[in-house]
């Protein structure tokens, strides 16, 4: 997988380049505000990036809506479990804003919504047992993911990536049966913010119908509260009946969709944010 890279713009953490077409503002500092604005209309024009997508807190809004930026979906108490995120965008092509799947899309989010109203308790298959993955297992989880996407926004198929990122901020969970790898997922924390994204999730083909996503992802909701973290989201392909539903199933608020955001199984897709606090009922 080729991917685009992540640097520094001020003291912001931004990731751009041509497999996504656009600039993804990761993380704001607040002291490069309003500069940063400009900064990345200029870094956008240069490389003809289509789309500019942000996540930002709700102080810096007017900023970027009188900038252009539209919000495209809000997560309530993203920053310190008080102040309410947003992911915004401005589109620079206009084909790009519109999602020629936004009918699948709907038919997605309506079965997720009628699955989460059912029974769905899982239990660990047989002879399997679910963990926390060690840097021993970067080499076989970087298989798997190779084997499941074509292509992705981050070299997750890299081990020495999946290293590097276990020892800084992100933590990966894997269900094996003996020495097998049957799934994986991640939880990158921001620990400054209090927040953690849940994301990476892949399961062998074999293993798929078994609930594997649903068990990874509780287990590392139960890591993320001894962190002490407030709340939880994901970016997830909106046109994924099995992630969207697994979300939704645990408890999971739909907040939006971000419109052909990202480079992934060799397309651009359109994304679904999902949240859940973790301390506690939302205000």
């Amino acid at each position: 997988m080729s991917v685009d890279r992540i640097e520094e713009l001020g003291k912001s953490v931004v990731q751009h380049g041509p497999e996504n077409e656009r600039i993804y503002l990761m993380k704001l500092a607040t002291e490069d505000m309003p500069e940063i604005i400009s900064s990345m209309n200029d870094l956008a024009a240069r490389h003809r990036y289509s789309k500019v997508f942000i996540k930002v807190p709700q102080s810096v809004k007017e900023a970027f809506e009188t900038a252009g930026y539209k919000t495209e979906a809000t997560v309530p108490n993203l920053f310190n479990g008080s102040e309410t995120g947003l992911f915004m965008a401005r589109y620079f092509d206009a084909k790009r804003q519109t999602d020629p799947d936004a009918r699948l899309v709907r038919k997605v989010l309506d079965a997720a919504y009628v699955k989460a109203e059912q029974n769905h308790a899982v239990r660990l298959p047989e002879d399997c047992h679910c963990r926390l993955s060690s840097p021993a297992h970067c080499v076989q989880m970087a298989e798997l993911y190779r084997q499941t996407f074509a292509s992705y926004p981050f070299p997750i198929d890299d081990p020495e990536y999946l290293a590097k990122t276990m020892a800084k901020n992100v933590l990966y969970a894997g269900i094996w049966r003996g020495r097998q790898l049957l799934a994986l997922a991640s939880a990158e924390i921001d620990h400054q913010n209090s927040n953690a994204e849940l994301t990476d999730f892949a399961t062998d083909p074999d293993w798929r119908g078994h609930g594997l996503a649903n068990l990874l992802l509780q287990h590392l909701e139960e890591e993320l509260r001894l962190f002490e973290i407030k709340t939880s989201y994901t970016i997830a392909r909106s046109t994924s009946y099995g992630m969207n539903i697994c979300f939704a199933q645990n408890g999971y608020q739909f907040s939006g969709t971000l419109v052909k955001n990202t480079q992934i199984g060799g397309s651009l897709e359109s994304m679904n944010v999902w949240h859940k606090s973790l301390a506690g009922e939302e205000e």
